[in-house]
């Protein structure tokens, strides 16, 4: 994610600053852009929201226009809750989903627009492409960290980043073919009415273990339950 760099646009209330730093590290995010801020970031509010995050903020940069950051990055991406019609072209954005099968490794910005208001057309005309997070068209407006925090889930899931469920041990096709192996052995033990039934039962023991995503923990403790079974 070091390609990656967040733009808050003219952000008014410290504690939004720190909810951003934090939702950022979270996903690996350490590079932060303030536009032109009507806060101070630094504030103890700021810095207390963002928790275990408070280095993302103290090594912010602060830029002054759209301009400016144009000038920066290959890519400049607006976010906005607001949809256009076909022929309000920069408002036909991507989800953020699809924004992840793009990315590329080159340095992109995105703007987190405004709390009050967000981007206006004129911006977002400016930006390469927009980003829009699917919502309730009722209520679709997020709060601006938990904006940032669903792009950044989307972008860090489609990464190569180590995730914090990458060790977890999952049984293996060995593993789930030793167990399915003891539970048919279990079956065969037990009274059925005729082997229709039988047969039945082992074949949704095999679609439960094959749909489930077993860990190689799991799979032992039902091999050992299946071994008792009479």
């Amino acid at each position: 994610m070091k390609n990656i760099y967040i733009v808050a646009q003219e952000f008014q209330t410290p504690g939004n600053c720190g909810a951003l730093a934090r939702a950022m590290d979270n996903f690996g995010c350490k590079n932060l852009i303030f536009l032109n801020p009507k806060c101070d970031y630094l504030s103890k509010e700021s810095m207390d929201r963002a928790t275990h995050s408070k280095d993302i903020l103290k090594k912010a940069k602060v830029m002054k226009s759209l301009e400016e950051v144009k000038g920066k990055f290959d890519y400049v991406v607006g976010t906005t809750a607001r949809i256009g019609t076909d022929y309000n072209i920069a408002r036909a954005p991507l989800s953020p989903e699809q924004f992840a099968k793009i990315l590329t490794k080159k340095k992109y910005a995105i703007i987190i627009g405004r709390e009050d208001h967000g981007l206006s057309n004129e911006e977002v005309k400016q930006c390469d492409f927009s980003v829009t997070i699917p919502a309730s068209p009722k209520f679709p407006a997020l709060n601006v960290s938990h904006a940032a925090t669903i792009i950044l889930y989307e972008l860090f899931k489609a990464s190569k980043e180590e995730k914090v469920n990458d060790k977890i041990p999952y049984a293996s096709g060995k593993d789930k073919g030793i167990l399915m192996k003891i539970i048919n052995e279990s079956i065969g033990r037990m009274d059925f009415k005729d082997d229709y039934k039988r047969n039945t039962q082992k074949s949704v023991w095999k679609r439960v273990v094959g749909k489930s995503q077993l860990t190689r923990r799991e799979v032992f403790a039902l091999c050992g339950f299946f071994k008792k079974a009479k």
